[in-house]
């Protein structure tokens, strides 16, 4: 992925996410010839359900999955794991708390990002009194490489 522009509007969360890739896709710090390069676009996240799938992985992207939760006070998405993913949330909206792992409680809030590791079970609970909105990304995790 080259970039991620982000745009507001006047109507609330009109937020508008562009993303891009060039040449195919990286595994493990290479580019990676597809043969069917994921292709630029830009989706609106105007949809007003709980969750909105924004990327769907392969042969969408070279394997990030994307999308927007809104849970409502006292909700929880329901505990999971990453597996062999690494996952990333932004949070828009609301706050609540990332449990994450056995024992690790992190507050989060809008206009912060949790970064969730591979193999870590994890929950999100809104704490507060209004949606709680993010939107995650999940990739598979490289091969750490060592120098």
């Amino acid at each position: 992925m080259k970039g991620v522009s982000t745009v507001s509007t006047a109507m609330g969360l009109g937020l508008v996410v562009c993303l891009w890739a060039v040449g195919g896709c990286v595994a493990g710090g290479e580019a990676v010839q597809t043969g069917t390069s994921p292709r630029p676009f830009v989706r609106e996240l105007e949809d007003p359900g709980d969750y909105h799938l924004l990327l769907t992985g392969k042969p969408e992207t070279c394997g990030m999955r994307s999308g927007r939760v809104r849970l409502a006070p006292g909700k929880s998405i329901g505990r999971h794991d990453t597996k062999g993913n690494e996952e990333i949330l932004v949070f828009l909206a609301g706050r609540g708390v990332a449990q994450i792992g056995e024992g690790t409680r992190l507050q989060v809030g809008v206009g912060q990002v949790a970064y969730i590791p591979p193999q870590t079970a994890h929950d999100i609970v809104n704490t507060g009194t209004e949606p709680l909105v993010y939107v995650f990304c999940v990739a598979p995790a490289g091969a750490a490489k060592t120098p």
